[in-house]
């Protein structure tokens, strides 16, 4: 009789656990839902006034001119080669960290190394921000001066560096973490046949460890199309035709927050382009997420 009052107990439990779990799925559910209407049905505002074929297609965005035009592809050329600088750090570097620290660093100097590499994204990205435009900004005028190339004081370049040392951990620890789930015994076979610890890591373990890889690379690209406060600081906010990492530009993302700044009346036209603007964003960004879902489950199936 105690022992079925216990079952019971444990049942009891049990449902209530999964009651609060199916709960805590469905909040995180209906906030991304009303994120989404709320995007949405501002944005509908906006083009109920504004062709969507304007906004794709010209490439003048003046929303708080006289005359405004918004037209959504120079801030869209910001954000890509921002993004692309931080990629082209960040990538490589986190590839390398987390290949280190799943093959050939020992476990003392794993549980040193990782949490302070993830410590880097604790740290306020305004600091960041400050950090491109007083620091590395200066150094890289110093460089590129004797190459005949001035750099302005907001550029993307520093914004884009310092963009991609802030999404190190989130690649580099995501990385490592898929390497590290390669099982052991395709590792001994690698050994068996004679390859070296390097061979090992870059012709077995990166493999089977691909759709992992692929999807730390894209919350990292996610991470840098979204972010605000380091391009808004350091990479300027003239709005134009970006074609150089060394020129001055905005972003989606800088542009939302220097009109959100709360000198525009709420309603109009100049404030609901912040939703469109977010709603390029959003659409972006999603479709990058696709593209790695659909990538995961292609080499997933492959090893």
């Amino acid at each position: 009789m105690e022992r079925d009052f216990t079952k019971k107990k444990l049942r009891l439990g049990e449902q209530a656990m999964e009651g609060l779990l199916f709960v805590a799925a469905l909040i995180g559910v209906l906030i991304v839902v009303g994120i989404i209407y709320v995007v949405v049905s501002e944005s509908a505002k906006f083009f109920a006034q504004v062709s969507a074929i304007e906004f794709l297609t010209s490439t003048t965005w003046t929303p708080l001119f006289e005359n405004p035009e918004y037209g959504i592809a120079p801030l869209l050329t910001g954000t890509f080669m921002a993004t692309l600088v931080a990629l082209s750090v960040a990538v490589p570097l986190g590839f390398l960290i987390a290949i280190y620290l799943s093959e050939f660093a020992g476990a003392r100097t794993r549980e040193t190394l990782k949490p302070a590499l993830e410590l880097l994204a604790a740290v306020p990205t305004v600091v960041y921000g400050y950090f491109a435009l007083l620091f590395v900004t200066p150094i890289l005028q110093s460089w590129l001066r004797p190459l005949g190339i001035e750099l302005p004081g907001f550029n993307l370049l520093s914004a884009g560096i310092v963009m991609g040392l802030m999404i190190i951990p989130y690649i580099a620890s995501l990385s490592e973490d898929a390497m590290r789930a390669v099982p052991r015994s395709m590792r001994e076979g690698s050994y068996a046949m004679g390859a070296t610890r390097l061979e090992t890591a870059f012709r077995v373990v990166v493999p089977a460890a691909v759709s992992g890889i692929v999807g730390a690379v894209i919350l990292g690209m996610s991470r840098a199309i979204g972010e605000t406060m380091i391009v808004a600081v350091a990479g300027g906010t003239q709005v134009q035709m970006v074609t150089s990492p060394t020129m001055q530009g905005a972003t989606v993302t800088a542009f939302m927050a220097q009109v959100a700044l709360g000198d525009i009346a709420w309603g109009t036209l100049e404030y609901n382009s912040i939703f469109a603007a977010g709603l390029a964003l959003l659409v972006l960004t999603l479709l990058f997420n696709f593209i790695a879902f659909w990538l995961q489950r292609r080499y997933r199936e492959i090893y």
